[in-house]
């Protein structure tokens, strides 16, 4: 019922047309009951029962006496003008009123259309929000390709299952309302005979219906494994052909597709048993209702006669039709609320990176970023502890150290893509935390070790922090980072398109070009992941070359690889098992002869 309600929620910015739906629906659903109501008098006129031929009273809003004038006017005109006149009155009525009732419901659904699309659009937009806004923490507990299912085939089953069945949603329940009324109008003995009987079958279906919302969990979440075997192959395809894993890789894929397959058969089967059970299960009642409602006929036990008992019998059929429709509805919301649920996993995460009511605006970096006994942990372990350090503007620090050692964690602090867990870090001496968090990100800039490049042109890569980039101020950040050159020799210049991850380009070109994005935003502080070392001679020189011109008159803050680039840093800060163990200059911690210096060997004596 919560999902339900949530799912509901959603219609609140189309309440308007939600309730458009509604009248649209109601009205719909009236004619739609006075073409039923038409086959008593049709009956009468075929059969011609003559019983009603005055009336009593002015016409008033009530069923008697719209009932006595309808058979009066009727008897009326079959006198006048014969029975088969009579007959195609009734005939034009059940027309028009056809007509119409059609009409309003091409009406709802138009209007319907509106709400449920724009009701997908509004989950998918507030799923990729949150996704951009949850910390990098998330995804390094989720697979990636469930995600992926969740953003892509969970929403399209939101929409396939739930949204598909808003119309039965908001109709049904008023066509069998309204219906039911009419048939405790008509008898009221008969009618709460007929009500235990749809409770028995409600009562089936809506059992049936909930092992499938279990069923369709676990379809989701193996469909999300799939994606996330498909992310993994693409990415790794060199490494499996490498290692002659194909036949592996194949095998675990047939097997998680076989358990999908599987599971997704169950549910259809189950899913199939929605029509053909409520059409059993409403043919069933009709039978009983014939058997029951004529006996008392038969008997005398009822105030109705034969041609009113057929009527009756037509006018809960019209109640079956919508009491289907809401069961088959039921079943796909079943299935479709397995899906809200994973992607209200993403929706409901918690943010944890949080900013304060009112945060500070800064927009310059004046004076020194400061560690203060900062310590920080992921789960149970520490990964830093008591990190003190200081960062004078214009300075640059290099951070070494084995891999582990707590280095990237460090820098990813400063972004606040991590809270610290104790201690605090202070820009200009206002802790990050007091900082507008987009004001904080625009004072860094950073080059990662592994380029991330789009799928998108040279252009919109390297101006990917500004919506309204100077052309000129892009081609002089490409020169900068030695990338004009090489952007150049493709016809298409800065507009061409650089693949996937920028698979077009060689390491070098696309490092270049994450230098030139860097360069283009222009922050005073440069956080760089160094990124020479997978390079070939040519392409390292040309890189170093574009990362000393970007470190230029800026804050640096550098985690180093290779000690070699890293000698006239202002300061090198050595961890190991999260701790800074030593700093100094290149030389003086050669002079101490601690772990930088054994580090600083293990790289000699490798080269």
């Amino acid at each position: 019922m919560r999902n339900i309600n949530k799912i509901l929620s959603y219609l609140k910015p189309y309440w308007v047309k939600a309730v458009l739906n509604i009248i649209f629906d109601l009205i719909s659903v009236f004619f739609s009951l006075f073409t039923v109501v038409m086959a008593v008098p049709f009956l009468s006129v075929l059969f011609d029962n003559d019983k009603v031929m005055k009336v009593t009273g002015d016409l008033e809003f009530t069923a008697t006496s719209i009932k006595e004038h309808g058979y009066y006017l009727l008897y009326s005109i079959k006198q006048e003008e014969g029975a088969h006149m009579a007959l195609l009155y009734l005939c034009l009525v059940i027309i028009v009123m056809s007509l119409f009732r059609n009409l309003f419901r091409y009406l709802a659904l138009h209007v319907l259309a509106d709400i449920r699309n724009n009701i997908v659009r509004d989950i998918r937009n507030r799923l990729y929000n949150k996704i951009l806004r949850l910390p990098i923490s998330f995804y390094s507990e989720e697979k990636k390709g469930d995600i992926i299912s969740r953003m892509s085939n969970d929403v399209q089953e939101i929409e396939a299952s739930i949204m598909s069945s808003l119309e039965m949603l908001f109709r049904s329940p008023l066509e069998i309302i309204i219906y039911m009324g009419a048939l405790f109008m008509m008898s009221t003995q008969l009618t709460i005979f007929v009500i235990v009987l749809l409770a028995v079958g409600g009562y089936v279906i809506g059992a049936v219906g909930k092992s499938l919302k279990k069923q369709s969990r676990t379809g989701q979440r193996r469909v999300g494994g799939l994606l996330t075997i498909i992310e993994e192959t693409l990415s790794g395809l060199r490494v499996i052909k490498a290692f002659n894993a194909e036949e592996k890789s194949y095998k675990n894929f047939k097997n998680q597709n076989d358990k999908y397959a599987n599971t997704m058969v169950s549910i259809y089967r189950k899913r199939f048993l929605a029509n053909p059970l409520s059409e059993f299960m409403g043919t069933a009642i009709m039978v009983m209702i014939m058997w029951y409602g004529g006996k008392l006929v038969l008997t005398g036990d009822i105030n109705m006669n034969s041609e009113e008992l057929i009527g009756y019998l037509l006018m809960f059929y019209f109640v079956i039709t919508p009491a289907k429709s809401f069961s088959t509805a039921w079943y796909n919301i079943q299935k479709g609320l397995a899906s809200v649920e994973r992607v209200d996993m993403i929706l409901e995460a918690d943010d944890k990176i949080y900013e304060k009511e009112n945060p500070i605006e800064v927009k310059e970096f004046n004076n020194s970023i400061e560690f203060r006994n900062v310590s920080f942990k992921y789960a149970d372990d520490y990964v830093l502890k008591n990190i003190n350090l200081k960062i004078e503007k214009g300075k640059t620090i290099a951070l070494v150290g084995q891999s582990g050692s707590g280095k990237s964690t460090l820098v990813d602090l400063i972004p606040r893509f991590h809270d610290v867990t104790e201690g605090e870090i202070l820009i200009d001496g206002i802790s990050v935390k007091d900082i507008k968090i987009k004001n904080l990100r625009n004072l860094i800039g950073f080059v990662n070790q592994e380029p991330i490049l789009f799928n998108d042109t040279f252009f919109n890569n390297i101006a990917f922090s500004s919506d309204l980039a100077n052309p000129d101020n892009v081609i002089g950040a490409a020169k900068v980072a030695n990338a004009h050159d090489f952007i150049m020799a493709n016809p298409e210049g800065y507009e061409y398109n650089i693949g996937d991850r920028g698979g077009k380009l060689s390491g070098g070109q696309r490092q270049r070009i994450s230098i030139a994005r860097a360069v283009f935003k222009n922050p005073p502080v440069m956080i760089l992941d160094e990124a020479t070392s997978a390079l070939d001679t040519e392409s390292e020189r040309l890189v170093q070359d574009a990362l000393y011109r970007l470190m230029e008159n800026r804050t640096s803050i550098v985690i180093a690889h290779r000690l070699s680039t890293i000698t006239n840093a202002d300061e090198i800060c050595v961890l190991n098992e999260g701790e800074i163990v030593e700093r100094g200059r290149h030389e003086e911690l050669l002079a101490l002869n601690g772990y930088y210096k054994k580090l600083h060997e293990m790289q000699m004596f490798s080269a």
